[in-house]
């Protein structure tokens, strides 16, 4: 009986990536197929929950600062028997706590994250994991940095792991990101002659200028603040996900494999969860199931996708589990 690996990142704003997977499984199932769900995240939105699933972790609320100065309520997961710690920095300053104006895109704080970073450190973990996608913050991860103050001795032993879903370097991240944090044109300037200084605070308190380091401009400079201040190690969230949840060997065990998220561009090819993925998947038939693509047929045929179905809710993500499925037994 046939495998297919439903591996889908989440269709942001509607559905999480294990209710994508849910949904489509249960068409495929019903076409008398077999459907290893596979839920994906990039290091952004949705990472802790992918995680918390795939290490069997627990999830802890925590009150901390949000991104301006209000409180909110955090979730980030603990692996007991990994004393492994997941923060995921939209929980806390994420962009949905914003109402991104210029002034919000200037104000918002990662000092949250920091206070986080504490209490994981004193639970004992011996490794944190701090997912950085989908922040509001451009502070070059000033507020954390601050909260982190005094608290050194808490991360004797303790490894900090930072996975980005962009490249882009530290002193790139206002240029790049501002705008779609509420940035016009003067605050972007703001923004850059502040992470500049902050820069230069970096290399001087603790001997590492994150400028020009790819990776260390993810949440607004907060991956470059812990890689200066805490010797964090910079992983692509794609990949490290990935190679977490054991993916290669899942997919070179299906018979096919089901990509999925809500909208595939051409930003799909630039480290996306989707592209990463559909490069990892060698002899083995590759479909899609996407809210959206603006792409043309030869350019998801340039990803590798023999198979595409567009689906924006439940019904439709379960006929589509149905129809390729269909497709699939076809070609055999």
């Amino acid at each position: 009986m046939p495998t297919i690996l439903v591996a889908p990142d989440s269709f942001k704003g509607t559905f999480s990536s294990a209710q994508v997977a849910e949904y489509i499984s249960a068409g495929i199932r019903e076409e008398g197929l077999i459907a290893v769900e596979c839920p994906l995240a990039d290091g952004g939105e949705g990472t802790l929950d992918v995680l918390l699933l795939a290490l069997q972790g627990e999830p802890n609320f925590q009150s901390v600062q949000g991104p301006f100065d209000q409180q909110v309520l955090a979730r980030w997961g603990w692996v007991p028997d990994q004393r492994l710690a997941i923060i995921e920095v939209a929980q806390v300053c994420g962009l949905n706590l914003s109402g991104c104006t210029p002034n919000d895109s200037f104000r918002a704080s990662t000092g949250g994250v920091g206070e986080l970073i504490i209490s994981a450190a004193k639970l004992g973990a011996t490794k944190i994991i701090v997912a950085t996608g989908g922040s509001a913050t451009t502070d070059g991860g000033q507020g954390a940095i601050e909260a982190l103050q005094g608290h050194e001795e808490a991360f004797a032993g303790t490894t900090l792991e930072v996975l980005c879903d962009v490249t882009v370097p530290f002193q790139d991240a206002a240029k790049v990101f501002g705008p779609q944090k509420g940035a016009d044109p003067a605050t972007v300037d703001l923004l850059n002659q502040r992470l500049d200084s902050v820069a230069v605070d970096y290399a001087t308190r603790f001997g590492r200028d994150p400028r020009g380091i790819p990776r260390t401009g993810a949440a607004g400079g907060l991956s470059g603040a812990l890689w200066a201040a805490l010797g964090a190690n910079l992983f692509s969230g794609a990949d490290y996900v990935l190679n977490l949840v054991r993916f290669d060997e899942l997919a070179n065990s299906a018979d096919a494999v089901l990509l999925g998220e809500g909208k595939l561009d051409s930003q799909s090819f630039l480290g996306k969860i989707v592209g990463v993925a559909a490069s990892r998947v060698h002899d083995r038939p590759l479909i899609a199931v996407v809210g959206s693509t603006s792409l043309e047929a030869s350019e998801i045929a340039r990803l590798g996708v023999a198979q595409i179905s567009i689906a924006t809710n439940p019904g439709e993500l379960h006929e589509s589990g149905r129809i390729l499925s269909q497709w699939l037994t076809a070609q055999r």
